[in-house]
């Protein structure tokens, strides 16, 4: 496994993030596990969580997934980097929510208790909230860090111009900055490569992307006759509406059909050459990789072995080109 600055910081990752979002409903306890020790056998040292997760969940499942990785990883903590992120709603109380500093002192707290660690290597903001004073987030921040609480802070589902005006706030203020993206990104959806992938190279920004395979859409394995496979994420309790807003559309069922010999004529499966085309950015530090069975995980690990040659990648560029102006085939 390689590993990688996380940006301009000190900090080496493993270049594969593993995602979790599916640990504590997609997955019960032990599946969960299974796939922790395979991605971890593999290398992988570098693990993303959040406060709200599991995916598809409701207000009742919020903070399983951190109790599974904190159960897990007893007792190895200094073993992995442990990424994890607040502001999605965490009770039905108005102020269990959103980037405010009440919201961040609290949620950093919780997500300790859950991880069982007394420290978290980074902590992400899920999303931009705009009721918010970036100033006030920010502080919040500063303060975790200073306390030891926290390593390194980023942030997930930014627009550019939001990452770039809170780094702008914390040279000012002379307070921690983002050292990190999440951002959405894939063959299907690279509205990203106009502006925040730019920015973070200028600024060094480490990039970790969700959604390599288009939460399972480019395995390929998907019918639009069929409908949504159940279990995958475009059936997943609240989260199948988002997903198929997302990928379930003409346009891009006909894009797999293009890419999916593509991949056979490279001699590897789709999921893959799409996780390939990800590291083939030179802007990517970790794509997030995820699944809800171990074994699922071998076709993305591959991508590590498996560079794309420029002509291929010139080439699904040039496919998947609507794409990144953001005109999507519906």
């Amino acid at each position: 496994m390689q590993h990688v600055r996380l940006g301009r910081t000190g900090l080496q990752v493993s270049r594969f993030c593993l995602g979790t979002m599916t640990f504590g409903f997609q997955c019960d306890e032990p599946t969960s596990r299974a796939i922790l020790d395979k991605a971890t056998g593999s290398g992988v040292t570098f693990i993303d969580a959040a406060d709200v997760y599991p995916l598809g969940g409701t207000l009742e499942t919020v903070g399983r997934t951190e109790e599974i990785i904190g159960r897990w990883m007893q007792g190895r903590r200094q073993d992995f980097v442990i990424a994890t992120k607040c502001f999605g709603a965490m009770s039905r109380r108005r102020w269990d929510q959103g980037n405010s500093r009440k919201h961040i002192l609290d949620a950093v707290e919780g997500s300790l208790r859950r991880l069982n660690t007394d420290y978290i290597d980074l902590y992400q903001l899920h999303g931009p909230d705009p009721s918010t004073p970036i100033d006030e987030t920010l502080r919040a921040l500063e303060d975790v860090v200073r306390a030891g609480k926290v390593r390194y802070v980023g942030c997930s589902n930014f627009l550019a111009y939001q990452v770039a005006r809170a780094i702008g706030r914390s040279e000012t203020m002379g307070v921690v900055r983002f050292d990190s993206v999440q951002p959405r990104y894939n063959l299907l959806f690279r509205e990203i490569e106009r502006e925040l992938l730019p920015l973070c190279a200028e600024e060094g920004v480490g990039v970790i992307p969700y959604n390599p395979i288009a939460g399972g859409f480019l395995t390929g394995k998907h019918s639009r006759e069929a409908g949504p496979e159940e279990g995958s994420r475009f059936t997943l309790g609240s989260a199948a509406s988002r997903y198929q807003d997302r990928y379930w559309h003409e346009g891009m069922f006909e894009t797999v059909d293009v890419l999916r010999p593509i991949a056979a004529e490279a001699g590897m499966p789709l999921a893959t050459m799409a996780v390939s085309w990800v590291l083939a950015n030179p802007a990517i530090t970790a794509p997030i990789i995820g699944a809800s069975r171990p074994e699922q995980l071998d076709d993305l690990l591959l991508a590590l072995d498996r560079p794309l040659p420029a002509e291929l990648k010139d080439r699904l560029d040039t496919i998947t080109s609507d794409y990144r102006r953001g005109d999507s085939p519906r």
